[in-house]
């Protein structure tokens, strides 16, 4: 029963992801002219191929700019035709675990490659409180574990990871496990790679001294410890380009050790990156950054064309 459970929750989690896959395309074969246009040719969505015109003549230092909002208007755009607006209010608040091959710090989080050939790693949500509409989940936890293609940045790769496996924590009743794969396919890179399964393991924090030990059933487990600044204290980066609500501040550490022995993997690293984070989330928060985004794209798309040459 176990495996048909899984098998059911990854076809979901799959079809968000070819959902999501079109959008990431545009932003990055917009940053790649030639081949923006080998995709337009080839694309079958007409509002899509109108979105990767616009962004391939856009030769300006706002490039980019452009490029991803043209990405997250059409992911908004594909997400309203794929399925129902899911309407429920959601809020959680708690601790982010996460941890990586990286070398600390991560250089991921500013489009840059990873300083190994593939950047490896998850991140843990332990939620001190939080509701789905009217479904408690407080002390309840969610995470995912992904991997990048060798070598490629995160960003560029989006939509193209070698895999993203969620787990949500055994502990949930029915109505929490999908209260938690809802938020988890909102906040948890949604969309990033084609190859997904959802696992239901215990997920712990246990915290001795500056160590903090995080386990995921008998898939993963990662212990890590902040580093102290040069000024005192940890240091802390601050809205980082690849930002989103969850990792808008985060302090910076090194893992003493990372495993993880699913999804066809046999990691085994120390003295790698660990952040850690406090968040506060909700829904409507999610649909405002959104939301935003596309209003810049507007602004983008009504500029004189003197101004996109």
């Amino acid at each position: 029963m176990k495996r048909r459970e899984d098998a059911s929750h990854s076809q979901t989690f799959t079809k968000r992801s070819s959902v999501h896959n079109f959008a990431r395309k545009c932003f990055w074969s917009a940053v790649s002219p030639g081949t923006a246009f080998a995709l337009d040719h080839q694309n079958r969505f007409v509002g899509g191929a109108r979105h990767y015109k616009i962004c391939a003549m856009k030769t300006t230092p706002s490039l980019p700019l452009c490029a991803l909002l043209c990405m997250l208007g059409i992911e908004l755009s594909l997400r309203a035709a794929d399925q129902p607006k899911d309407t429920t209010p959601w809020k959680i608040t708690g601790h982010l675990e996460e941890a990586c091959s990286c070398d600390a710090a991560c250089p991921c989080w500013f489009n840059s490659k990873p300083t190994k050939m593939t950047c490896g790693g998850g991140q843990v949500l332990f939620i001190e409180k939080g509701n789905y509409g009217d479904v408690k989940l407080d002390g309840l936890a969610l995470a995912t574990m992904g991997q990048s293609p060798e070598g490629k940045t995160m960003m560029e790769s989006y939509g193209n990871w070698n895999f993203a496996y969620y787990y949500i924590d055994e502990k949930a009743n029915p109505d929490q496990r999908k209260a938690l794969e809802a938020i988890a396919g909102a906040v948890l890179t949604p969309g990033v790679s084609k190859r997904t399964q959802t696992r239901y393991a215990l997920i712990t924090r246990k915290i001795e001294g500056k160590e903090h030990q995080i386990t995921i059933g008998q898939y993963g487990t990662f212990h890590g410890h902040l580093v102290e600044g040069g000024m005192g204290g940890a240091p802390k980066i601050v809205n980082p380009p690849g930002a989103d609500p969850l990792h808008q501040q985060y302090e910076q550490g090194r893992t003493t050790k990372m495993t993880y022995n699913d999804a066809d993997q046999n990691w085994s690293w120390s003295n790698s990156n660990y952040m850690l984070g406090t968040f506060s989330v909700d829904n409507v928060q999610y649909e405002k950054f959104a939301a935003g985004l596309a209003q810049k794209m507007a602004g983008i798309k009504s500029e004189p064309s003197s101004q996109k040459k």
